[in-house]
């Protein structure tokens, strides 16, 4: 019994040892060295997502609390792999920085509570597990403490998030009082689809609308990112997003599988107006982070396209972007990063020349523009390509002409950089970079994740052999 549930919690288990001894560090050994320290926190990252790995057997746990299956242990992966990713490109800002390890024992409790809201069977756990990851990253939004900008970053995400969270929470207990009960496997049976249970989804549907940015839930974004550390942004725009998206496709498959027709035209919708408004003001962006901010609401009405299949092409397309989008994005941000860093540089314009002082930063800029944009051979273009086909399902061609449109829009903002970056020139262009081993590291992964995801048809397969659907 107890081998068992050791067993299948293990990844939530390790994080949690991980908080532990780093807070031990803290607090037993104050003569400890920053760069040790990250050194330490990375190796420890890395047994982490290896152990995530090793064959485990289905289990539910605490009464049908805790569920853990083969699909539940790679979304955990992907959350791993990407904080990993995370914390090797946010070395060259932390090693000069107070309170290392403070930021990571904000950044794996979120990664804990992300564990258990995708192991959840229960409302309850779910809410839980959502509260856990948002509150430490509302303190990791204002980690900068001597920027105003970091301040106000963090207030307006704490605002955004305890209103969000309160929808969520009020169409909790609606439900509750519509169906009897908040178990996942419950629920269905109870679901017919009235008034008040539809008034209870959309309030459900609206927190997880604040979480992933999508339309007209996205105000807070873009001012978030920018004021945000790169580091702390990164993790928002990925690891946060990726994870409420995987507990947001088994809710609607599963959960609200009786009112899929509601939901449908309600997704679909949503998707449209998060593409357009993403896009349209990502063109007129002149700062980097911005502009991704941008992106990245838009990212999120594709990934509503590929939701709206309904099938297991549907789940299992949004899987598979959201690893590709883990690389891509993860590439975009570590060169900003980087950058931002070491010269405090964010504009586009001070983009210009970048290639003629440093090659490494500027291809990995480009590869990761290319797939954020759908370009092949990259593996962007085939998890959005795998997000349309599962969309078109349904049989909504001009919805998945749009979404196509939207794509073809998105070139320009995202060519717009890459031009700066190879093609415009300035007197005083970025000094060239010396790139430290742990950003090396995490460059290199994404490159590959990037150029050999999309090649590999195996990994699609082996997501789809896993995913849900009607």
């Amino acid at each position: 019994m107890w081998s068992d549930i050791l067993f299948s919690m293990r990844q939530e288990l390790a994080v949690t040892v991980i908080l532990f001894l780093l807070l031990f560090i803290k607090i037993g050994v104050p003569g400890y060295r920053t760069e040790s320290l990250l050194r330490l926190v990375n190796l420890l990252l890395t047994v982490n997502l290896l152990l995530g790995f090793l064959p485990a057997p289905d289990a539910v746990l605490f009464n049908g609390m805790f569920h853990s299956n083969g699909m539940i242990v790679l979304e955990k992966n992907i959350l791993n792999l990407g904080t990993l990713i995370v914390s090797l490109l946010a070395y060259d800002w932390l090693k000069d920085h107070r309170q290392a390890p403070e930021f990571y024992l904000l950044l794996l409790a979120t990664l804990a509570g992300f564990f258990f809201m995708i192991s959840s069977g229960h409302m309850l756990l779910f809410y839980l597990g959502l509260e856990l990851s948002t509150i430490p990253l509302t303190a990791l939004s204002g980690f900068d403490l001597d920027k105003r900008q970091s301040s106000e970053a963090g207030m307006k995400f704490i605002l955004s998030s305890a209103f969000s969270s309160a929808l969520l929470l009020f169409g909790i207990s609606l439900l509750y009082g519509a169906t009897g009960t908040l178990s996942f496997d419950a629920i269905p049976r109870h679901l017919d689809g009235s008034a008040f249970q539809l008034f209870a989804f959309i309030l459900i549907l609206s927190g997880f609308a604040f979480k992933v940015s999508v339309v007209p839930f996205h105000l807070w974004t873009a001012d978030v990112y920018e004021g945000s550390p790169v580091a702390v942004t990164a993790y928002l725009s990925v690891i946060s997003k990726g994870a409420v998206f995987f507990i947001f496709v088994q809710t609607l498959y599963t959960v609200f599988r009786p009112m899929a027709d509601t939901w449908y035209r309600i997704i679909v919708l949503l998707s449209v107006l998060t593409m357009l408004t993403g896009n349209l003001f990502a063109l007129r962006q002149n700062k980097i982070k911005r502009l991704l901010a941008f992106s990245s609401i838009a990212q999120s009405g594709f990934i509503l396209a590929g939701i709206t299949g309904s099938s297991r092409s549907g789940d299992a397309s949004v899987i598979y972007f959201i690893l590709i989008y883990v690389f891509s994005n993860l590439g975009a941000f570590g060169v900003v990063s980087l950058i931002s860093a070491r010269t405090g540089k964010e504009n586009i314009d001070d983009y210009k020349g970048l290639y003629s002082t440093n090659p490494l930063l500027s291809w990995v800029m480009a590869i990761s523009f290319f797939s954020l944009a759908g370009i092949p051979p990259t593996a962007g273009f085939f998890g959005k390509f795998f997000l349309l086909m599962a969309g078109a399902g349904k049989g909504n061609y001009i919805f998945i002409i749009i979404a196509a449109l939207n794509m073809i829009l998105s070139l320009y903002y995202y060519l717009r950089v890459i031009k700066v970056i190879f093609m415009d020139s300035q007197p005083q262009p970025i000094a060239r970079q010396k790139i430290p081993l742990m950003p090396n590291i995490a460059f290199i992964l994404c490159l590959i994740g990037i150029l050999v995801t999309g090649l590999a048809g195996w990994v699609y397969d082996y997501i789809y052999s896993l995913s849900i659907g009607f």
